[in-house]
């Protein structure tokens, strides 16, 4: 009974989102992406779009969302929203981080990645642009991907954390205390396999066309990107997600080697006390502010 009432409630809200997307104006940008993925489809073959097409998806969007940050260390203005005030950036760790970063998507991510094609055929997921689903069910597949690899993400990083394990595996990833956009993915090849994993498992529950692993990808680059950037930005969208956890909770993470476990959402942390650390630096850092105002 109680699945059927859940059942029933997920479709009143699916026909009250396409309700309500009917009166939406059109989207100028659709007729042009239309016509950029009809041409890729007549141009390339299904292995050549899941293979390199991912590879392209990827490096571009990781390079590209870095970008701010990048920048960023080199506007005095924003030096207000970095969070580590005192650990500027140093073109030395940056080009470590590039030379790791090169290693990983190339010799540990694309090996994975050919397996794109393999994964779509067995599972028979569609490419063409007829089959494709609607914005708002991309949006909700994302997010229902996130909550998954949230929760995988929580429970294997502090696996990772733990004292036997630390030095040989995660240790890597925190090298540097003081984390910037580039270093998202700067880890140890077994990190990138263990803790990459969880982003598979929502595309195995979720995906029926070949745009939302695309869809995804650049989600989670948007997120573990901005988690670590460095700067606490305002006005940046992605707090508009429910119990985002931001750049500041990731940040203590590397700041103190403990807690703030979860990659996206504050709600594991919560629930096992793994913030409690983080919630009293917070208390001290506001009594610090009231402080000096007075």
């Amino acid at each position: 009974m109680a699945v059927n009432d859940s059942v029933n409630i997920l479709n009143s809200a699916y026909l009250a989102v396409e309700y309500i997307d009917s009166f939406l104006p059109d989207n100028p940008l659709q007729q042009p992406f239309k016509n950029a993925w009809n041409y890729m489809l007549d141009n390339y073959t299904k292995f050549q779009i899941a293979t390199w097409g991912s590879l392209i998806v990827h490096e571009v969007s990781y390079f590209l969302l870095c970008v701010p940050g990048f920048i960023f260390q080199f506007i005095p203005y924003m030096q207000k929203y970095k969070i580590q005030q005192d650990k500027p950036e140093t073109w030395e760790k940056q080009w470590k981080c590039f030379k790791t970063l090169m290693f990983n998507h190339f010799f540990i991510q694309l090996p994975l990645i050919c397996g794109t094609y393999y994964f779509t055929e067995y599972f028979n997921i569609p490419y063409g642009w007829e089959e494709m689903p609607r914005w708002y069910v991309l949006v909700a597949q994302c997010f229902g991907c996130a909550v998954i690899e949230d929760a995988w993400h929580y429970f294997l990083h502090r696996l990772l954390h733990h004292k036997r394990i630390y030095k040989y595996i995660h240790k890597i990833h925190h090298e540097f205390v003081s984390p910037f956009g580039m270093q998202a993915e700067y880890a140890h090849p077994l990190e990138t396999l263990i803790l990459g994993a969880g982003f598979f498992i929502g595309i195995v529950v979720f995906c029926n066309h070949m745009v939302l692993l695309w869809a995804w990808v650049i989600c989670r680059l948007m997120e573990t990107i901005d988690v670590h950037s460095g700067y606490d930005v305002p006005l940046n969208p992605l707090h508009l997600v429910p119990f985002y956890a931001g750049a500041r909770f990731h940040d203590f993470h590397h700041m103190n080697f403990i807690g703030n476990y979860a990659s996206t959402f504050t709600w594991w942390d919560r629930l096992f006390g793994t913030d409690s650390q983080f919630i009293a630096y917070q208390e001290k850092e506001k009594k610090k502010q009231c402080i000096t105002k007075k």
